[in-house]
């Protein structure tokens, strides 16, 4: 609907970021989410006949309390390979924030494995960085 303040000519509808986390404004365990963290989605663990994902729900049966929105379905497809944090929201085209909370939802339903980057190496002391000028210095 043109005109509206929910749409733009450019990008078409657009929806507030609130509104992709039900008006969440933060995840609690968001230091797990550093920019560089890396995420990756966990495989499906196999059903009794060795099949991988989810099962479908037979008719009648209880609809499950939590379904994937189409964003937590594209980070799990991004997630494939590992991607940090920051890439998922610049894929997603999405803030920080957002994602962090999207993340959140994936991890709390054990969807995604986070790894924490390597911890950067210290630079050897002085002492250190004596001892390998003598030693270049001995050659």
């Amino acid at each position: 609907m043109p005109g509206s303040s929910w749409y733009d000519d450019a990008a078409g509808p657009v929806v507030r970021p609130y509104a992709l986390t039900g008006g969440r404004t933060h995840y609690d365990g968001a230091d797990v989410f550093d920019m560089v963290a890396l995420v990756v989605t966990r495989d499906a663990p196999p059903d009794d006949a060795g099949e991988t994902g989810p099962r479908p729900v037979p008719p009648g049966a209880p609809v499950p309390l939590w379904s994937p929105d189409p964003e937590h379905e594209m980070i799990l497809e991004f997630c494939r390979t590992p991607l940090s944090v920051v890439e998922i929201a610049s894929e997603l085209e999405l803030p920080l924030g957002v994602v962090r909370i999207l993340l959140g939802d994936l991890l709390d339903r054990s969807l995604i494995e986070v790894r924490r980057p390597a911890p950067v190496a210290r630079f050897p002391g002085e002492r250190v960085l004596k001892e390998v000028i003598d030693g270049i210095r001995a050659l």
